[in-house]
This record gives structure tokens, sequence and C-alpha cells, in this order.
């Protein structure tokens, strides 16, 4: 592919998209990066990707540029997930795909960086797990499962509902995944709170956990 035909493609996408050198220097960033990281093209070309965003791995452990020359020497380099800091310091997390060019007589080899910003998903796995852990401790620490009163059995929608949200997914996600409409979700939702003698639905997720009802 020709480098000015990748410059014109990658100005065409929808995803943020950056190519870097095996060195970490960027060398095109598309407009999609410009609104996403908050720097212009002029801003960014030329520059240290991991100085300009200061990108960290999953388990917060800055990223250098020792991947890139990893995945040039390689030719490929897996998929995987990355926190940046952008230019007003908001910190976000993208899922990174990297296409390697072969090197031409002229020219080094580039890395082609599509990304797409899942820092929503990350917030919700975190609440999710934090509801988890909360309610897991809550299990550790009394021993009032044994002294709850009985409870109007659940269905299993009603389980499957409380499954879907203790992990984190929106009211969107659960009718999507269930099948069944918004109106149907809150039937749901009010049955099981008069069964378990709750409120709110993260109040039925906690206690559906404590019961061990999910």
């Amino acid at each position: 592919m020709q480098r000015d035909g990748l410059v014109h493609l990658l100005e065409r996408s929808r995803d943020p998209a950056f190519t870097l050198t095996p060195d970490g220097d960027i060398w095109s960033w598309n407009v999609p990066a410009e609104r996403l990281f908050g720097y212009r093209a002029a801003e960014a070309l030329n520059q240290p990707f991991t100085r300009l965003l200061k990108p960290r791995g999953a388990l917060g452990r800055p990223v250098d540029e020792e991947y890139c020359r990893l995945a040039v020497r390689e030719g490929s380099v897996p998929s995987f997930e990355m926190q940046v800091t952008t230019h007003s310091g908001r910190d976000i997390w993208l899922s990174v795909t990297v296409l390697v060019l072969e090197a031409l007589r002229s020219s080094p080899a580039l890395l082609v960086h599509l990304t797409h910003d899942i820092t929503l998903v990350k917030r919700r796995e975190a609440l999710a797990q934090e509801l988890v852990e909360t309610a897991r401790r809550l299990l550790a620490t009394t021993s009032e499962v044994r002294q709850l009163s009985p409870v109007a059995a659940l269905s299993e929608q009603e389980r499957r509902v409380l499954r879907a949200l203790a992990q984190g997914q929106m009211a969107s996600e659960v009718t999507k995944k269930l099948g069944i409409s918004a109106q149907t979700l809150r039937n749901h939702l009010h049955h099981i709170n008069q069964k378990l003698g709750t409120h709110s639905r993260l109040e039925a997720v906690t206690h559906a956990l404590r019961r061990k009802l999910i």
C-alpha cells in the first residue's frame, strides 16, 4: 500500500487512528484522533507517542516504544487495551489493533494503530466489580444469611435479570440480551423488589447476592 494512500484511508476512518515509526514517533494522525485526544495533527506529528499520551498497559505500567520495535521484528502484535491521558488531562481506555507495514526502500516500517474508545465499558466493569466485592465483604463479615427471613421464590427470568445487572449491564443491554421490552424489564424489577423486600435495583442485586440467589 502506498504511504499517501494509507493516510487517505485513515482520514476516512470514523475511529481514531494513528501511525507510529519503529521508534514510537507519530507519523500520521487522523481527524477522529484529533477529536478524541485533543491534539491537532500539527501538534502530534513527529512527537514521541509515549511523551504525548503517556500510555499505560492494563496493569498500569507505562508502555514504551519497545513494543513498536518488537512488532516490527515479529511482523505483528496482538490486540491490546491501553490507557492514555488526553490533552485535557482526562484518562481514557482504548482497544488497540496494530497493523505492521513493511519498510520500503526509502521509508521505515510503519505501525498503524486502529483504536476504539472503551472508557465507558471499563467504568461499567469497575462498578460491577465494586458491587460484587461489596456484597462479598458483607457475606464475609456477617452471619445474616442464615437469619434472613424467607422470601418468595424468584423466577428463572428474574434471576437472569439480576445476574445481568450484577455484571454491570445497563437496562438497554439487559432488554436486548433477554429479548424483552423496557416495560417488561420494569415489571420484572417491580416483582423482584416485592419478593426481596427491596426498593431499588442496586439493593435487589445486593440482597440477591447476600442470599445466594444468583
